[in-house]
């Protein structure tokens, strides 16, 4: 009504009963996910007294010196030959000790695991969630102390350590709450032991988030942290243990990823691989991974791997963009926890009009920033994690200089030239192609383009073939939907900086050459980790999309012709479908974030017999996909039959494992099997010894699907996108005014 937009504001606020009571339908952060789970907790940096409590904790924690060893055992450390874990910020600071897992340290971990596995698959859904909800209330009460460590460990500044620890908090409340409110041990059976390696630049969370979702699923674990950052990943352990996790189901194995983390992954009593770090270490992962099929327990079915790889990460900012907003969002995503987030921007691209306006006022917030000690509040970038890391930086910002391209940087202060520091660095390049490799630390590329060759520049980002993350800038609605419509990334943010994807509210992995899926603090993240599952969406009697009206056409045309166990699978399939599901998840006033399940592409599939020829016909179609089939007589009879509509979703391709990997749209991002275990386990191999993405083929045997219960996951043939936009970046947050 007119009266109530021309109300005078002060007058209404004094109306407020008391004084400054937030509004009743806007939730308080804590109860963001009240329904499921406790948001986690923060820490007031700008309170004096949670500053001067916290300053007490720092200055007491930095004269404890921690241990990390295998099994998460101290006893006899002092026997065995330990290695110093220092401070990346300060060298001279010695950190803890570290014993390195041997291989008779590995042999018993995985006894233990195997004897341990069966009583954990058997325990109660409701009390492995238990245990995880205590562990996250212990990280909440012993965050102060936990942030000493990360500091002096990770070299991360306190304000991204208190995020570390709320999202390793967040991981263990979701998986909790996924698990309690859908599983049931009679129909969701865990795979068993499972390898979780885990990465330096979130030593806690992630580390955290791949162990809770393996137990929250029932595995045991057997965790192998990265070489860095040991004393956290034991800390966190040490914490699940006294909050209920048997000490066999969970049992840390620090160590060289070429010795303990090979000598793992090539065990054939690991049934699944969680791992985060460089697409080259994925890529042999799923090579040994594939060695496994056919032999002993490896039968046909291939070991699950989730993989979180590099990206490339782009922001592209065009001339209607608000310039303020852009430096900030700029800032904190290419400089923020020293550029060393998987998600951080690595190449910003300007709208040639706006470009040396936004370079000037970009340069001039470089200035401001604070290259220091971490454990300093004014700190704004901290160190990189090693000598090795900073070399590799230095050597790139050398080599791009020499070719001629402008770098800005800023002097580093005279406290930080000895240690591993890197100062923000600003590249400017002619074009995204001069970038060959991901550059893990404080440096932004910026590219110029011209509005007329915006598409040409899209073609350029998706040929890189990373799809981790990546950033728009526009008040153009139109353009908003080109730019995300032009691009492959599995997290998508409008008019925001680009890191901090929340657990639960942006879902966090990528596609292509950036990882397999799924996506950690997303729902079929701990689904992965089962060796069997009913579906969790589907139609349930309600109207199927229209995206699978060829799937119900193929079902229909075999009813006609009286192939009803083939249209048995096409119905299972056509009920078990969530392609074009979009879901908006929760999250704070003035940010929408929507989460979808896409088609990922062409799927190369492989068969024997033509009731397995129309099983993945079916799978491909429920999924929105293209079936690539390998050309012989039964795929060549079966497309010759089709009808035409349904035609136009298959082909007939030559020599499929041989194809490389172009970086194109139209290579394979997928592959089904249906034969012997042997040609099974020999056709696995051909495909990882592919250069590209990973692809992880769902092999079944004839009788597999002939006399069920197996069908082809149609969660694995799907890629989720995941949409976060800043709805009041054009002017403000309209929806503010429709609360009531």
């Amino acid at each position: 009504a007119i009266d109530e937009l021309v109300a005078d504001p002060v007058r209404e606020a004094e109306r407020i009963i008391p004084v400054g009571a937030p509004h009743p339908k806007i939730v308080l952060p804590r109860a963001l996910f009240a329904r499921e789970r406790i948001n986690s907790a923060g820490l007031d940096l700008s309170n004096e007294a949670t500053l001067a409590s916290l300053a007490k904790t720092l200055s007491d924690s930095a004269t404890w010196t921690r241990t990390a060893g295998p099994g998460d055992a101290e006893s006899d450390a002092g026997e065995r030959t330990a290695q110093d874990v220092l401070n990346p910020a300060n060298r001279r600071d010695r950190v803890g000790r570290l014993v390195e897992a041997g291989p008779s340290d590995v042999a018993a971990a995985l006894e233990r695991a195997v004897a341990a596995a069966q009583k954990w698959r058997s325990t109660p859904v409701s009390e492995r969630a238990a245990c995880l909800e205590r562990a996250a209330s212990l990280l909440e009460e012993r965050m102060p102390s936990l942030l000493g460590l990360v500091v002096r460990e990770a070299g991360k500044s306190i304000a991204d350590a208190v995020g570390e620890v709320r999202e390793a908090v967040d991981f263990l409340r979701y998986y909790a709450a996924e698990v309690r409110r859908e599983f049931d041990n009679a129909t969701h059976v865990p795979l068993g032991p499972v390898v979780c390696i885990s990465p330096w630049n979130f030593p806690l969370s992630i580390f955290l988030g791949q162990v809770s979702a393996a137990l929250a699923a029932g595995n045991a674990v057997l965790a192998k942290p990265a070489e860095q950052t040991p004393l956290i990943a034991a800390e966190a352990v040490r914490l699940l243990h006294e909050a209920g996790v048997p000490n066999d189901v969970v049992q840390l194995l620090p160590g060289r990823g070429e010795t303990v983390g090979a000598a793992l992954v090539a065990d054939s009593r690991i049934r699944g691989v969680l791992f985060t770090g460089s697409t080259d270490v994925a890529r042999l992962i799923a090579r040994t991974l594939s060695q496994r099929m056919g032999n002993g327990n490896d039968s046909v079915r291939q070991i699950p791997l989730i993989a979180e790889t590099g990206g490339q990460n782009v922001m592209v900012v065009d001339s209607s963009a608000l310039p303020e907003q852009v430096v900030q969002d700029v800032l904190q995503s290419a400089f923020d926890s020293a550029g060393q987030r998987c998600s951080a921007l690595r190449v910003l691209c300007l709208q040639e009009e706006i470009a040396a306006g936004m370079l000037h006022m970009l340069k001039g917030a470089m200035r401001e920033l604070v290259t220091g000690n971490p454990d300093r509040l004014a700190t704004d970038v901290g160190p990189v994690i090693d000598r090795e890391a900073r070399d590799n930086i230095e050597r790139h910002v050398d080599a791009m200089r020499s070719q001629g391209h402008d770098v800005y940087r800023l002097p580093l202060p005279q406290d930080a030239a000895a240690e591993t520091f890197v100062p923000p660095t600003l590249i400017e390049l002619d074009s995204i192609r001069a970038l060959k490799h991901e550059v893990f630390g404080p440096v932004l590329h910026v590219v110029r383009f011209r509005r007329d060759k915006l598409d040409a520049l899209l073609d350029d980002i998706r040929a890189t073939g990373y799809g981790l993350t990546f950033g728009v800038h526009s008040r153009i609605d139109e353009t908003i939907e080109r730019v995300i419509a032009g691009v492959r990334a599995g997290n998508i943010y409008v008019n925001r900086n680009m890191i901090g994807a929340v657990v639960g509210v942006q879902p966090f992995g990528g596609e292509g050459l950036s990882g397999t899926g799924p996506k950690a603090g997303g729902p079929l993240y701990v689904r992965r980790l089962l060796a069997a599952c009913p579906p969790r969406w589907g139609t349930e009697g309600g109207a199927p999309s229209a995206r699978l009206a060829a799937l119900i056409e193929l079902r229909d045309w075999l009813m006609a012709t009286g192939d009803m166990p083939a249209a048995r699978l096409c119905t299972h399939y056509l009920d078990a479908s969530p392609l074009g599901d979009v879901v908006v998840l929760p999250g704070p006033t003035g940010e929408q974030n929507s989460y979808e399940l896409r088609p990922r592409g062409r799927v190369l599939c492989r068969v024997e017999t033509h009731l397995g020829a129309l099983a993945q016909l079916g799978a491909t179609l429920a999924t929105g996909n293209l079936a690539c089939f390998e050309k012989n007589a039964v795929t060549s009879a079966l497309l010759a039959q089709l009808p035409a509509a349904i035609r136009t979703r298959a082909c007939l391709v030559e020599n499929s494992p041989q194809l490389s990997f172009e970086n194109e749209p139209d290579d394979f991002t997928a592959a089904l099997f249906e034969g012997e275990p042997s040609m099974a386990a020999q056709w696995a191999r051909e495909l990882a010894a592919r250069d590209g993405p990973i692809v992880m083929p769902q092999c079944l045997t004839p009788e597999d699907i002939s006399a069920g219960p197996f069908y082809y996951s149609l969660e694995w043939l799907l890629t989720e996108r995941s949409i976060s936009i800043n709805t009041a970046a054009a002017g403000g947050n309209a929806s503010l005014m429709t609360i009531g």
